[in-house]
C-alpha cells in the first residue's frame, strides 16, 4: 500500500518558497470582507426571523391565554350559564313542565344558529354583577322558556353567587318558576 500525502502538503518547487506558505484555498482580502459581509448578512436575517417567531408566539400565547381564561374560569359567563342551565335541568318543577330532555340555547342568530348568551356586566354597590338570559325547552311541543339569571360577585372569594334563576315559560297565563331565589340572603 501507497502511502501519500495530502493535495495540499505535496511541495511544487516551480511555486518558491514564500507561495508554499500560504494555504492554496486561502483567499485575498477583498473575498475575506466578502464572506465577513455574507455572514453578518446571515445573522441579521437570522436575528429578524426568531424577532418575528418570537413576536408570533407572544400573540398566540396572548390569544390562547384569552380563550382559556374565557372557557374554563369560574367567572366566565359561558361556565355560568352552564352552572345555570345544571339548576334548571335538576329542578323538579322545570322538568314537569317541559319534560325530560331539557335543552338550553342561546339568542338566535341571522344564520339560525342558537349559541350566543345573552350576558351583561354592571356594578352595584361596589360589587361586580352580572345578569344572563338564555331559553330552554324540553319534550313538550312548542313549549319554550326564558331563564333569567342575576349573579353578585362575593367580596371575599371574588367568586360569582347566583342571586336569583326565574324560569319565564311562554304559556297562557304565562307562568313563572322560581329555581333559586338568593336576593334577601344578605
Amino acid at each position: 500500500m501507497k502511502h501519500s500525502l495530502p493535495p495540499r502538503l505535496y511541495l511544487r518547487p516551480q511555486l518558491g518558497p514564500d507561495l508554499l506558505r500560504q494555504h492554496p484555498n486561502a483567499t485575498s482580502s477583498r473575498e475575506g470582507r466578502r464572506a465577513i459581509h455574507g455572514r453578518l448578512k446571515q445573522a441579521g436575517k437570522d436575528v429578524t426571523y426568531l424577532i418575528v417567531a418570537l413576536i408570533g408566539a407572544g400573540i398566540t400565547g396572548g390569544l390562547l391565554y384569552v380563550v382559556f381564561t374565557e372557557l374554563f374560569s369560574s367567572s366566565s359567563p359561558s361556565k355560568l350559564y352552564g352552572n345555570a342551565f345544571e339548576k334548571c335541568r335538576n329542578h323538579p318543577e322545570v322538568i314537569g313542565a317541559f319534560g325530560e330532555p331539557i335543552k338550553a340555547f342561546g339568542e338566535t342568530t341571522r344564520r339560525g344558529r342558537r349559541q350566543h348568551v345573552a350576558s351583561s356586566e354592571y356594578l352595584k354597590d361596589g360589587l361586580r354583577c352580572m345578569r344572563l338570559k338564555f331559553y330552554i325547552s324540553g319534550s313538550e311541543p312548542r313549549l319554550q322558556g326564558v331563564v333569567h339569571v342575576d349573579l353578585k360577585e362575593n367580596p371575599q372569594s371574588k367568586k360569582y353567587e347566583f342571586q336569583y334563576i326565574v324560569v319565564e315559560i311562554d304559556t297562557i297565563p304565562r307562568r313563572t318558576i322560581v329555581v333559586e331565589d338568593n336576593r334577601y340572603m344578605n
